[in-house]
This record gives structure tokens, C-alpha cells and sequence, in this order.
């Protein structure tokens, strides 16, 4: 992660360190990171997949409610805290990579520097078939 905040290298850091999902977003909301243990529940390798801008992320999974309708990316937890420097929280389906639809759970927070700075949100989610 070249040219970026110290906090969100040591965010990738840990997140590398976690056995559950964490997705990890600079404060324009471009994706940055996946871990390996997110590769299961999205569907691809971050490598294969690489960096991607929100309108593409927020979409790509194609988020939605238990009835099946289309969530905005502005209804979901990590766009909530790019826009608020907020935790915010919310469970729902995605479609993942492979087509394959999985509710989750999402939790995430604002990573705030030292200087207060905002540099980024981390996601922290799961499968809700799964019992960590």
C-alpha cells in the first residue's frame, strides 16, 4: 500500500493477522484491501481482484435485503462511516463473485490517526451460516 496513511498500512497489517472478513477502504471509500479469510466470503482472491473504487465495490456484490431489493451503497455500514467518521452496523445479502448469496453481518469503524485524521474505514464482517 504504497503513499498511504500509516494507519491504514498497520490496518492491512492486522487484518492479515484475523481469521474473520475484514475489508479495508480509504477515506474516498476506494477499496484497498481484502484478507484472506473475506476471499471465502466474497467469492475471489484480492489479488485477482485488486483495488476498486466504491460505485464498483458497492455493487459488485449486489447487496440486498432478505426480500431481495437492491440496497444502496449509501445503506451500507462502511459507506455510512465515510460519510459520518462513525461505527456503524447492519446485517444483509450480498451476491458474491461466484453468484453464490450469503447474509452477513457488518460492523465498521472509522481508522483515525494520531492527528485526528481520518484515513480510512475498516470493515469487519461475516457469514451468518458460519459459527465463528
Amino acid at each position: 500500500m504504497p503513499s498511504h496513511a500509516i494507519e491504514l498500512i498497520l490496518s492491512r497489517q492486522l487484518a492479515d493477522c484475523l481469521s474473520v472478513p475484514v475489508f479495508i477502504v480509504d477515506p474516498k471509500g476506494n477499496l484497498l484491501f481484502y484478507n484472506t479469510p473475506a476471499e471465502g466470503v466474497l467469492g475471489q482472491k484480492f489479488e485477482d481482484t485488486g483495488p476498486m473504487p466504491v460505485g464498483v465495490w458497492g455493487s459488485s456484490f449486489y447487496p440486498h435485503d432478505e426480500k431481495g431489493n437492491p440496497i444502496e451503497p449509501d445503506g451500507l455500514p462502511l459507506v455510512q462511516t465515510l460519510q459520518t467518521q462513525l461505527p456503524a452496523h447492519r446485517t444483509f445479502w450480498i451476491n458474491n463473485l461466484e453468484q453464490k448469496s450469503t447474509r452477513i453481518s457488518v460492523t465498521s469503524i472509522p481508522i483515525i490517526g494520531r492527528s485526528s485524521d481520518f484515513s480510512g474505514a475498516m470493515a469487519i464482517f461475516w457469514d451468518n451460516e458460519l459459527h465463528l
